[in-house]
């Protein structure tokens, strides 16, 4: 297997049209290789700029999740910290997670933070919302999200071999004329829900709006761990 390392976007376009299989960490389809072939040329796109943007409000899908650090909001850093071993951290991106994982462990936190995804195809680049890579599983080259208020992230404990554990995440925008939206999102095995609404300083009152949504049938305990952090965002404002 060839593994091609284009240094541009162009270049990147360019091992797409003569038929190299993106490839982040390889932690994913290593295994899959293994077992039915290795296909002809192989492309990363470690040396590509454009993927390995770090900063408050965009994130580069080469970036392994190790250095997913403190630049980027809590509940995106948090999410990044809680993917898998140290060992697959230093291996995995941010790109493979989403894109190429069934458990998107990314998937919560980016949607919450209203994130926006730029894409590279044969035809060139362009910027779509998550649920398209999340159906069609394009080549993702970097996300770029408004700077939230706050945000929060928990994930709980699993069982080895078990369903994949419960996940909740969420964040605060800012709107017009000082209003605020809150931003949530519920992984249920492997279905992800999310939603938002308009809030104010009661967490009771936004706790029924949320009853109205997507969120209505979400586990006793996703709705538990939502008054938390509900409360607590609307409490820190300031703190990403």
């Amino acid at each position: 297997m060839l593994l091609r390392l284009p240094t541009s976007v162009s270049e990147a376009r360019q091992c797409l049209l003569e038929g190299a299989v993106p490839v982040g960490g390889a932690t994913l389809v290593w295994g899959t290789w293994l077992r039915d072939g290795f296909p002809d040329q192989a492309m990363s796109l470690r040396h590509v700029p454009e993927a390995n943007v770090l900063g408050p409000q965009e994130l580069g899908a080469a970036v392994v999740l190790h250095r997913v650090d403190e630049r980027v909001p809590q509940v995106l850093r948090l999410a990044a910290a809680g993917v898998g071993t140290g060992a697959v951290r230093r291996a995995a991106t941010v790109g493979g997670n989403l894109v190429g994982s069934a458990l998107r462990c990314l998937l919560p936190a980016a949607l919450v933070l209203d994130a926006r995804a730029t894409v590279l195809g044969t035809d060139g680049v362009h910027a779509t919302d998550l649920a398209e890579v999340v159906a069609k599983g394009p080549l993702l080259l970097s996300l770029r999200w408004p700077a939230p208020v706050a945000s929060a992230y928990r994930k709980l404990p699993g069982d080895p071999g078990g369903p994949p554990p419960l996940v909740v995440a969420s964040a605060l925008h800012a709107e017009d004329e000082g209003r605020l939206r809150l931003r949530i999102a519920v992984r249920d095995g492997y279905d992800v829900i999310s939603t938002s609404v308009r809030c104010g300083p009661d967490v009771l009152h936004t706790l029924d709006a949320l009853r109205a949504t997507e969120l209505r049938d979400a586990p006793v305990e996703a709705w538990r761990i939502a008054g938390d952090q509900i409360a607590g965002l609307l409490g820190r404002p300031g703190d990403r």
